[in-house]
C-alpha cells in the first residue's frame, strides 16, 4: 500500500489543482454545447464567468496565505491551517455551484428571449452552416434549418455573399431580400459578425431579418396615388387649355362654339372640383382616424335623408329607392356627417351603375356580426360586444367580377376606368368610405354577382343596449318610384 504524502505535499498539490479547477468550471459554463444561444447569452456566459472569479479572488488568497504561513512542524500546521484550508475549499465549492446555477439560470432565460423575439434570428458557423435559429426563423423557413447550409434556405446570391464576405473577415452589411411564397414578403437582412472568446474561436455571422413589407408597400402606393392624382388631375386640365386656346384663336367669333366649348370645360372644371374636394376629404379622414367618434346617429333617419336627396337622380333613370328597417332600432356610435358621406357615396354608385327599371334596396338590421375595432375612448354606451348594426346597400346592375373585389376601395382603382369617367366618378368614394368606417371601428363588406348585382355591407357599433327590435316587423319606405 503506497504510503500517505506528507501533509505540506498534499496542501501543494491541493493547491497546484485549484487554478485548474477554476478554469474547468469556467470551460463548463462557456463551452458546453448549449452554449451557441446567439450574442446576448454568450456575453452573459462570459460576464457570470468574470464574476465567478472575482467573488473567488478572497478565498484563493486565504488558501495561499495558509499555505504560505506553514512551519516546518507538520504538526504545528496540521490542526489549524488545515481546517482553516478545508473550510475555505467548502466555501469555493459552494459559491462555485451557487454561481453554475446562477449562469445556467441566465443562459435559459437569454434563451427565452431569443426564442420569443418577433424578427428571425439565425447563428451561422464558419462553413456557413445554419448553428442555431430562433422560432421566428423556423417559421419562415422550416424546422429543419438547423444543421444545413444558409443556401438550402435563403436562395438569395446578394445574401449569401453577404455572408460569406462577412465570415472572411468583412464588416457587417445590410441587405435586401424578398421571400416570394407562400406570400410575398420583403426582408431588411442584416449580417454582424460574431466570434466567440475562447482563443481560436472560428468566426461567426448573426442574421437578422426585419420585415419591412409594409413599408415597401406603402411606398410604392404612395407613387401609386401621386401618379394617378396627377393623371386624373391632368387629362381635364389639358381639355381646358386646349378648349381655351381655340376660343382664343379659330373659335374667337363663332359663339355656336362658345357655347359647346364652355359646356365642356364646365364639365371638365367640376371634374377638377370634385377630385380636389375627394382628396381633400380623404386627408382629413386619415388624419382623424385614430380617433373614434363619440356621438351617437339614428342611421334610419340619416339614410332616408340621403334616399331624398338622390331622389331625383334616380328617378331620371326610373330607379325605385327603397329602405326596409325595423322600429326601435339602437343609434349607432358615430359621426353624422361622416356617416352621411359613406352612405351617399354607396347609394350613389348603386345609381350610377344598377339598371334602369329596376330598384336599389337599403336594409338596416342588428346582427350578430361584431364590428371591427376597440371600442371608442368615449362616453357613448355601446351595446353588448357581438352586436352591431348592419346597413346593406343592393342594387340590380351589371355586378363585378370577383377578381376585383378586394381592390375596389384602393384609390383610384376602377374596374371599367372609362366607363367611371364618363360618369363623374373621381375613382376614390369606396376609399373614402373605407376609412370613415375604419375610423368608426366597423366593416365593410362587398358581394357580387355578376348579371345579378352588388351588395355593399357596413357594420358599425350600436350605442344602446339591443331589446327586441329585431323581432319586429320590417316596414318599407319608398324614397322614389318608377318614372
Amino acid at each position: 500500500m503506497t504510503p500517505p504524502l506528507p501533509l505540506r505535499s498534499r496542501l501543494a498539490a491541493t493547491l497546484a489543482l485549484l487554478p485548474a479547477a477554476v478554469w474547468l468550471a469556467a470551460a463548463a459554463l462557456t463551452d458546453q454545447p448549449l452554449l451557441p444561444l446567439g450574442l446576448v447569452a454568450l456575453l452573459a456566459a462570459v460576464a457570470g464567468v468574470g464574476l465567478l472569479l472575482r467573488q473567488h479572488r478572497r478565498d484563493l488568497t486565504v488558501l495561499a496565505d495558509s499555505v504560505a504561513q506553514g512551519a516546518e512542524d507538520e504538526e504545528e500546521l496540521a490542526s489549524p491551517a488545515a481546517h482553516e484550508l478545508a473550510t475555505a475549499i467548502s466555501s469555493l465549492r459552494r459559491t462555485l455551484s451557487d454561481d453554475a446555477a446562477e449562469a445556467q439560470a441566465q443562459l435559459e432565460a437569454d434563451e427565452a428571449i431569443l426564442e420569443a423575439l418577433h424578427d428571425p434570428l439565425v447563428l451561422i458557423d464558419a462553413e456557413r452552416q445554419v448553428a442555431r435559429a430562433n422560432a421566428a426563423a423556423r417559421a419562415l423557413f422550416g424546422d429543419k434549418v438547423a444543421g444545413r447550409d444558409l443556401a438550402a434556405s435563403v436562395r438569395n446570391p446578394t445574401v449569401l455573399e453577404a455572408v460569406d464576405a462577412v465570415l472572411a473577415g468583412g464588416a457587417s452589411r445590410i441587405v435586401e431580400f424578398a421571400q416570394p411564397v407562400p406570400v410575398e414578403r420583403t426582408f431588411e437582412v442584416r449580417v454582424t459578425p460574431f466570434q466567440r472568446r475562447a482563443p481560436g474561436s472560428p468566426r461567426m455571422a448573426i442574421l437578422t431579418l426585419h420585415d419591412i413589407t409594409t413599408i415597401r408597400r406603402t411606398e410604392q402606393m404612395r407613387a401609386d396615388f401621386i401618379a394617378n392624382a396627377s393623371h386624373e388631375l391632368r387629362t381635364p386640365l389639358s381639355s381646358l387649355l386646349g378648349f381655351i386656346e381655340t376660343l382664343r384663336g379659330p373659335a374667337r367669333d363663332d359663339l355656336e362654339a362658345h357655347e359647346r366649348f364652355l359646356g365642356i370645360m364646365h364639365d371638365q372644371a367640376s371634374r377638377m372640383s370634385r377630385l380636389v374636394n375627394d382628396l381633400l376629404s380623404l386627408s382629413r379622414i386619415e388624419l382623424d382616424e385614430h380617433m373614434p367618434p363619440a356621438g351617437q346617429v339614428d342611421v334610419p333617419a340619416c339614410i332616408q335623408g340621403v334616399l331624398d336627396s338622390l331622389e331625383l337622380k334616380a328617378a331620371a333613370r326610373r330607379i325605385a329607392l327603397r329602405l326596409e328597417t325595423p322600429d326601435g332600432l339602437p343609434a349607432a356610435v358615430g359621426d353624422e356627417d361622416q356617416l352621411t358621406q359613406v352612405f351617399s357615396n354607396l347609394i350613389s354608385n348603386a345609381v350610377k351603375y344598377t339598371r334602369p327599371d329596376t330598384e336599389i334596396t337599403v336594409t338596416i338590421a342588428l346582427s350578430d356580426t361584431a364590428a371591427a375595432g376597440p371600442a371608442p375612448a368615449a362616453p357613448a354606451r355601446r351595446a353588448p360586444p357581438g352586436r352591431s348594426l348592419a346597413v346593406a346597400v343592393i342594387d340590380r346592375g351589371e355586378g363585378i367580377p370577383r377578381q376585383h373585389l378586394p381592390r375596389l376601395t384602393e384609390r383610384f382603382y376602377r374596374v371599367d376606368a372609362a366607363r367611371s369617367r364618363a360618369m363623374g366618378g373621381t375613382g376614390l368614394g369606396l376609399a373614402i368610405v373605407k376609412h370613415i368606417v375604419n375610423r368608426h371601428r366597423g366593416r365593410l363588406t362587398i358581394d357580387s354577382e355578376v348579371g345579378t348585382g352588388t351588395t355593399f355591407t357596413v357594420y358599425l357599433p350600436v350605442a344602446a343596449p339591443v331589446g327586441v327590435a329585431a323581432a319586429q316587423p320590417a316596414k318599407q319606405r319608398r324614397a322614389g318610384d318608377a318614372a
